[in-house]
């Protein structure tokens, strides 16, 4: 992927695990390129430019856990959170059924696949079972179920919150967040677990 022309990035942020020579040593990661990933264009209709930055987001939580093994993507680097990267692939897949599913197109038979009604973050864990192919296709059947659901809605049409009306303007700039709030999180575990790959 190319610098786009007026990105502020530093110069030593242009290629995947750039050294910048930091005090002290450490390595630290550069801008990620990958061509999966194209930042989206400045000048885009709204509907595209939230298609397009979701799919970023999406597609950089899937280069945060390529390139490990499975006990890798299962870690829990941090002992007071939950959060590891397979634990993230499968909230992110919760998260684009609900979403997309039960709020945007009403479907109250879309079941939780891997959470336990009433018992906080249990698609986070355990993991000791989880297998990451399986759970991996499941996440990607989700995102593509998403963007079938989305694509027969305009982005003010409105699902349910609790009975609460809710556009899917509103629905993407949400999942967006949330995808880039995780990515953080993934971030920082693929940095304690198998060093980073860019941001």
């Amino acid at each position: 992927m190319t610098r786009p022309h007026g990105l502020d990035l530093p110069s030593s942020s242009l290629s995947p695990q750039a050294d910048t020579g930091e005090a002290g040593g450490n390595r630290v990661a550069g801008y990620l390129e990958d061509q999966r990933r194209p930042l989206p264009a400045f000048l885009l209709a709204d509907r595209q430019m939230l298609e397009a930055w979701l799919d970023f987001q999406r597609t950089t939580l899937l280069i945060k856990c390529e390139g490990l093994d499975g006990e890798a993507r299962k870690r829990r680097p941090v002992p007071t959170s939950k959060l590891s990267l397979h634990g993230l692939i499968r909230h992110t897949a919760e998260v684009e059924r609900n979403w997309f599913q039960r709020v945007l197109l009403g479907d109250a038979d879309a079941t939780f696949i891997w959470r336990t009604p009433g018992v906080a973050d249990s698609e986070l864990e355990p993991l000791d079972a989880a297998d990451w192919d399986a759970d991996l296709a499941a996440w990607q059947a989700e995102c593509e179920a998403s963007r079938r659901s989305a694509a027969s809605r305009e982005l003010d049409d409105t699902g349910l919150v609790n009975g609460e009306p809710c556009s899917l303007r509103w629905i993407y700039a949400h999942m967006i967040e949330e995808y880039a709030r995780h990515n953080g999180h993934a971030d920082l575990i693929r940095e304690l677990v198998g060093g980073g790959v860019g941001f």
